[in-house]
């Protein structure tokens, strides 16, 4: 998914209404609420405001961590990454990998008393991939037999081949061979929508989810708050009463809050805290892998960057990744690659200069810089569109202060609100660089290396290669783990040394978790669901 990560369908759960009455939330959280035991608050941080909580239109890790606690998909992540029984309770394959079964829960239920039916997915699943909706998650569900037709607008969304033969069984035909299809469901845009509705219909009123909690209120730019689904199969699991998400793009008004005692959990540390909090060894804070990368995407289609590839590898070649991450000081590991470490039957692909001494890489991007003919008076000025976020307004300057020094670049920087960014970030009329990142929707190197696609909705900077389409395809049409991981990896050298995007560097995930707080394990995905958790009395 994009990390920060629209359709027409947005406004069906916008952020302007609310479904019951606000909930009395105390004004000391992390603490029980009248009547004890499990009535219990729980106040997160959330680093950025939702695009949406439709699954359908949502393609931000804001929008998916609120998501997984109002819904639940076929299939669940467990804390190690292993996709768990969700929805379903079990499922098959056939001898051949392309068939699943999937078994629906007797007692899996809307939050309105209604049966979560096999076909409540049947038309969640042809909604996202239907072309008029423009989602930004159609790619998802491209392993099923007739979604690239759809999703490229030659067949009716009715052609996928979803089938519900009655309202436990769920039949699902791929296109080939995907062990990994059952972590495919456990992302959001696989979850279920409640099939009574359409999206003429839509409204306040008649909204529905099926996890664990459902949402009370939205107020935008301040909290989004949710409320134990009484109606949930697994209720009784579920140990905490009431969640307030607290959105704050600012990191440091996350741990000013926290140490304020005005948040039980936070989704990320500030730098200028991390090293000092680190060194301490505070039993507080939680680190942990997770597959996400953050990169530049390069304009193809407009501007100097377009047809000039010397000045990409330039612009690639005059970043110092070392000092960027040091100056960042978070914990983030420098990228040569797209494909972060851990990536299941995967090896890491590098561009060939990784290893070259520093003064040699500077000489070799300034040599670039200078044969790249740059047309019209210097300095060469680019534009470089980031969403609002302190670590990545630094990473932009730091940048735009290297491509200065080395390339002698002026870099006109972009700052937008990040909804207004996940709409910027489209019209390649506004930018040369734009900052992105991607978070992986399942442990595989399909899900990285699909957004390049010439048609992926995901695909920003407009690379388009036949060859690099054709070895993904094949990789595709292999059940062999060894060949597909050799043409996976040859996809991602041509990818990289096209230079459509400037890999920055891998995350690590970070957060502060007050000590009555248990259950907090973030998985390889960095899933921390609200439904693990559990509450001390303090």
């Amino acid at each position: 998914m994009q990390q920060p990560k629209r359709s027409s369908v947005r406004a069906l759960l916008s952020p302007w209404f609310a479904i019951g009455l606000a909930l009395a939330l105390a004004a000391c959280g992390g603490q029980s609420l009248p009547g004890g035991g499990g009535n219990s608050l729980l106040r997160r941080g959330l680093s950025g405001e939702p695009a949406s909580l439709d699954p359908a239109a949502a393609s931000d890790n804001f929008s998916t961590q609120v998501m997984q606690d109002l819904y639940e998909g076929l299939t669940s992540e467990s804390a190690s990454g292993a996709p768990v029984p969700g929805a379903a309770s079990a499922w098959t394959v056939d001898a051949t990998g392309r068939e699943y079964r999937f078994q629906l829960r007797e007692d899996a239920r809307w939050s309105n008393g209604s049966p979560v039916r096999a076909r409540d997915f049947v038309s969640a699943w042809q909604r996202v991939i239907d072309p008029k909706n423009g989602s930004p998650v159609a790619d998802n569900l491209r392993l099923i037999e007739g979604a690239a037709a759809i999703i490229a607008g030659k067949a009716d969304p009715g052609s996928l081949a979803v089938y519900a033969p009655d309202d436990r069984t769920l039949i699902v035909k791929l296109t080939q061979p995907a062990p990994y299809f059952p972590e495919v469901l456990t992302h959001s845009s696989t979850f279920p929508i409640y099939s009574a509705i359409s999206a003429g219909s839509h409204s306040p009123e008649t909204w529905v989810s099926n996890g664990p909690y459902v949402l009370k209120r939205w107020r935008p730019g301040t909290t989004i708050e949710l409320a134990k689904n009484p109606q949930y199969w697994d209720r009784a699991h579920v140990q905490i009463a009431a969640i307030q998400y607290q959105i704050a793009s600012d990191e440091t008004a996350q741990l000013s809050r926290y140490r304020a005692g005005e948040l039980d959990l936070t989704n990320s540390v500030p730098p200028n805290a991390f090293a000092a909090l680190k060194g301490a060894n505070s039993s507080e804070l939680v680190i942990a892998p997770f597959l996400a990368t953050a990169y530049y995407g390069i304009n193809l289609k407009f501007g100097p960057t377009a047809d000039n590839i010397k000045l990409r590898r330039a612009l690639a070649m005059s970043i110092d990744r070392h000092r960027l991450v040091a100056a960042l000081g978070a914990g983030q590991t420098p990228a040569y690659g797209f494909l972060p470490p851990g990536i299941w039957n995967y090896s890491q692909q590098f561009l060939p200069w990784k290893d070259l001494p520093d003064q040699e890489r500077i000489d070799e991007a300034k040599r670039l810089f200078s044969e790249a003919g740059i047309p019209g008076a210097r300095p060469l000025r680019l534009r470089l569109l980031f969403n609002s976020n302190v670590v990545i307004k630094q990473t932009a300057i730091l940048i735009a202060a290297m491509w200065k020094e080395v390339l002698g670049i002026d870099t006109a920087l972009i700052d937008e609100e990040n909804r207004v960014f996940l709409i910027s970030r489209h019209d390649r009329m506004r930018w040369d660089v734009a900052r992105l990142g991607w978070v992986a929707d399942f442990n595989d190197a399909s899900n990285f290396l699909d957004i390049f696609r010439e048609h992926s909705t995901n695909n920003d900077a407009g690379y388009s290669n036949a060859a690099f389409e054709a070895l993904l395809d094949a990789a595709a049409d292999t059940a062999d783990p060894a060949k597909r991981r050799s043409l996976l990896e040859q996809a991602e050298r041509l990818m990289i040394g096209d230079y459509p995007i400037i890999p920055l560097y891998h995350f690590v995930s970070k957060r502060l978790v007050k000590p009555y707080v248990s259950g907090v394990d973030p998985s390889p995905l960095d899933g921390v669901p609200s439904k693990a958790l559990s509450i001390t009395p303090h």
